[in-house]
């Protein structure tokens, strides 16, 4: 199981505890050549749909993508970039926002559970149970609707849902699923670019709340928040990928690179029929060939 992921990517963030935000990358390496990077994704998109019939056909497996990332990061779009080749009834995706009343009366996994993939299917959330130990962390009344037990030290509740996380990830990759997480690792300053551009485009408009950019009045905030949580909960059976997000290009490339080496490493494979059943496909194929 720990051996599933690509070890020697540069993004990866290990289980070490040595993550350091500041000092992750948000620019793509200095030889960053977006011709070429836009070929490799080109071709690593549509090797990505053969690997993903042969998923789909092995159903031994199931494939959970978590993207998170500050506003503007890139999410939808690199998640519609990355599976435009996919065929749609082997991928599910789903988008969590703000918790209902129902989902305030469960745990914070709780609403997820419904959504994570069958086997031979990929899933994607876009946003995640992660929510709940950023924004929530950042923004700490919000625990106030989700009527918790009190606890002697409140600082406690952070570190009881990094393992409640940790646990819950082992327990779907011993039955079975492979996760990737994704920090989409964008700067204040591509935030802001991207902001003025939605503000000048009309069709953008829906996408913006003036609560976004409230928000980056608590950028370091978050920024503690996302280093915490991805050195408490990047394990060998679910690793976190600090990708750079500034390049939409190479942030793209990244991902499908880390997903399409993912599932050669496991290798998928249609199935290979039984010989009862080879027999009978043998005597469909002559009954047809003599009609």
């Amino acid at each position: 199981m720990n051996d599933d992921y690509p070890a020697d990517d540069a993004c990866r963030i290990p289980a070490d505890g040595s993550f350091r935000i500041d000092s992750a990358a948000q620019q793509p390496p200095a030889d960053f050549n977006s011709r070429q990077i836009r070929a490799l994704f080109k071709a690593g998109i549509s090797g990505l749909d053969d690997l993903q019939r042969r998923f789909y056909a092995q159903n031994s497996h199931a494939l959970l993508l978590i993207f998170q990332g500050m506003d503007a990061a890139g999410k939808d779009g690199t998640i519609r970039a990355v599976l435009r080749e996919v065929d749609p009834a082997g991928c599910q995706v789903k988008s969590f926002k703000q918790p209902s009343s129902l989902e305030l009366k469960h745990d914070f996994l709780w609403r997820t559970m419904s959504h994570l993939p069958e086997r031979g299917h990929i899933g994607v959330f876009n946003r995640s149970y992660y929510e709940e130990v950023l924004i929530a962390r950042v923004h700490p009344e919000l625990l106030a609707a989700q009527k918790l037990p009190p606890l002697a030290d409140p600082a406690d509740r952070w570190q009881q849902r990094y393992e409640s996380i940790c646990e819950h990830e082992h327990h779907l990759a011993r039955n079975g699923t492979l996760i990737l997480k994704f920090f989409l690792n964008i700067s204040a300053t591509e935030q802001r670019r991207r902001f003025l551009k939605r503000l000048e485009q009309p069709e953008k408009h829906w996408k913006f709340s003036a609560q976004d950019v409230a928000e980056r009045g608590y950028w370091q905030d978050y920024m503690h928040a996302y280093e915490q949580a991805l050195n408490a909960t990047s394990r060998p059976w679910a690793p976190w990928y600090a990708v750079p997000a500034d390049d939409k290009t190479y942030m793209r490339y990244k991902v499908a690179d880390i997903v399409t080496r993912t599932l050669q490493r496991l290798d998928p494979r249609y199935p290979t029929p039984e010989p009862a059943l080879l027999e009978q496909l043998q005597a469909a194929r002559r009954t047809l060939k003599n009609e």
